[in-house]
């Protein structure tokens, strides 16, 4: 009954190749070039988003801060109260 996921269409005159899972290596040059280009990547994009950051935590936390304050009562307000 109808074709089935892995024959929908026929293509031609296209070659195509492929490496069985079993063959490949899991963690080829993992060490010699991956750890050292995240190195290279990171020192390079640090000193352009780490200011940035910096700055918006302090001015986020300086919000907090006096939003925080504004909230509170004043006790000058209550003095005469009984």
């Amino acid at each position: 009954m109808g074709r089935h996921f892995g024959n929908l269409a026929k293509v031609r005159h296209i070659i195509t190749y492929s490496l069985s899972p079993f063959e490949q290596k899991a963690f080829p040059n993992y060490f010699s070039k991956g750890i050292p280009n995240v190195w290279r990547r990171f020192t390079s994009s640090f000193f352009r988003v780490a200011p940035q950051m910096t700055f918006g935590y302090i001015i986020y936390t300086w919000a907090n801060h006096v939003h925080q304050q504004s909230k509170r009562k004043n006790p000058a307000d209550f003095e005469n109260d009984q």
